[in-house]
């Protein structure tokens, strides 16, 4: 299995990137929010992977920290919650904000995630809110993790998507704000407030 991956980032798009690895190209899946920070073409790239092998499924997802592909791992345990949709979850939500949203038991939150309706939320609430207390605390099992919960509020996913990405609120409240003018799409969103950030 493939649990680490080092290269260059040779192709990019919303959910995926090809890294170059000693004259291989490794198509992996990744968040948006991952892709928007770490795949620029010619730059390397360090991943924490999860290599999944099913009868109707073989890819390879990558993470940009340890907490993140364990989060991972927990909403695929979720009946109903594949691969694609446990990525969609911390696309949309950020890590952090995927983390308080089941600790809180806040299902609306969960089903702002392409894919997930509330009674998934529900049931991911249900299998994983005592299982998340290893993510909550920031740490897990062989490996300290130094990420914290920053309490923002629970109905802003944009926020904790920035937050997510180690932005303080103070550094990108304008970029949001006009994030939130140009566009109600979350995904579009953290790019316009990333390249704003970037300037």
């Amino acid at each position: 299995m493939i649990a680490r991956l080092r290269g260059e980032v040779i192709e990019t798009s919303n959910q995926r990137l090809v890294i170059l690895c000693h004259g291989v190209g490794y198509e992996v899946n990744v968040p948006e929010t991952v892709a928007i920070e770490l795949g620029i073409i010619g730059e390397t790239v360090d991943l924490y992977t999860k290599q999944v092998i099913r009868e109707d499924e073989h890819n390879l997802y990558g993470f940009a920290t340890a907490r993140q592909k364990r989060l991972f791992e927990l909403l695929r345990e979720v009946k109903g919650c594949g691969s694609k949709t446990s990525l969609g979850v911390i696309s949309t939500l950020g890590e952090s904000g995927a983390v308080q949203s089941i600790a809180a038991s806040d299902a609306k939150s969960l089903a702002l995630t392409p894919g997930i309706g509330l009674r998934l939320a529900e049931r991911i609430i249900l299998e994983l809110k005592d299982k998340i207390l290893e993510l909550q605390v920031g740490t897990m099992p062989g490996k300290a993790i130094t990420t914290v919960i920053r309490p923002t509020p629970q109905d802003d996913p944009l926020a904790e998507a920035l937050i997510s990405l180690g932005y303080k609120r103070n550094e990108f409240e304008d970029a949001a704000a006009a994030a939130r003018d140009e566009s109600d799409d979350l995904s579009q969103q953290v790019r316009i407030a990333l390249k704003r950030l970037s300037k």
